[in-house]
């Protein structure tokens, strides 16, 4: 069973689509960016904690609010990836990859044949083969599942173009953390020769037809990228929460000491 991408069309229509990483295997997490109104979220096993039976949990509660669950796999192996879409996430996004050979490999093991090498059962992606036949569902599959690839290195940089350019690749999104760490400027995500890169590829993706993908921590980024031409924008859950805790925490010390200050 796979239902209409909601992120992919809005990105075909030339529409942003704004989501969250979650890192943490919280469904009740997925839950409250659903019910915020937020397009995506981005259950994270490369930097996350989240297993397989985990995403699971997280992609049902996606679908009871209608926000499109992606997983983010630590790996570029093709049983890694059967594993975690088998689970009906609606898109897989990569990181780390290198090449235009490592880009095919990756659409190939999202896609069903005769497009790609997924391995196909009666899973829950397709509702155990009860809401509609396999074949029916695989094509399905092919059209409606994000294939995200993230280019974060020096390496991807030089040979971008091989990489936007492979078919069956929906977004290219660029990792400012490791791409940073890669051009010799580790956590300064912000520095001239990072955006200078960051946008220059975003522009030849959004030139070949691709969706251009980053992180847009703050409101303030995320103008500033959509000034750029970028769709795909996310922010985390783990930095909402040191915000608000930080704020709280703060504020909540400045009363003490007014409170203290004001007593006779």
């Amino acid at each position: 069973m796979m239902e209409k991408n909601q992120v992919k069309a809005k990105l075909q229509a030339g529409e942003p689509a704004l989501g969250a990483f979650c890192n943490i295997p919280s469904p009740e997490t997925v839950e409250i960016l659903g019910l915020l109104g937020f397009d995506f979220a981005i259950i994270d096993a490369e930097h996350g904690t989240p297993g397989v039976q985990d995403v699971e949990h997280m992609v049902r509660a996606a679908e009871a609010t209608n926000i499109t669950p992606i997983v983010r796999i630590a790996t570029k192996e093709p049983q890694d990836i059967l594993r975690y879409l088998d689970t009906r996430a609606s898109g897989a996004q990569i990181p780390m990859v290198n090449t235009g050979g490592e880009a095919r490999a990756v659409v190939s093991a999202v896609k069903y044949p005769p497009v790609g090498r997924r391995g196909l059962a009666g899973v829950r992606a397709n509702g155990w083969g009860i809401p509609l036949s396999l074949g029916e569902y695989t094509t399905r599959a092919n059209k409606e599942t994000l294939v995200v690839v993230q280019i974060e290195t020096a390496e991807a940089v030089a040979v971008a173009r091989e990489i936007i350019e492979t078919a069956g690749v929906d977004v290219v999104f660029l990792g400012p953390t490791d791409l940073s760490a890669s051009l010799g400027y580790p956590g300064q995500t912000t520095h001239p020769r990072v955006l200078e890169v960051i946008e220059r590829v975003g522009r030849e993706a959004i030139a070949a037809g691709k969706a251009a993908g980053t992180i847009a921590r703050d409101p303030e980024a995320y103008a500033y990228w959509r000034q750029r031409g970028f769709l795909y924008l996310c922010t985390g859950v783990t930095y909402f929460l040191a915000q608000a805790a930080r704020e709280y925490l703060e504020g909540s010390r400045r009363k003490e000491t007014a409170f203290r200050a004001a007593r006779p």
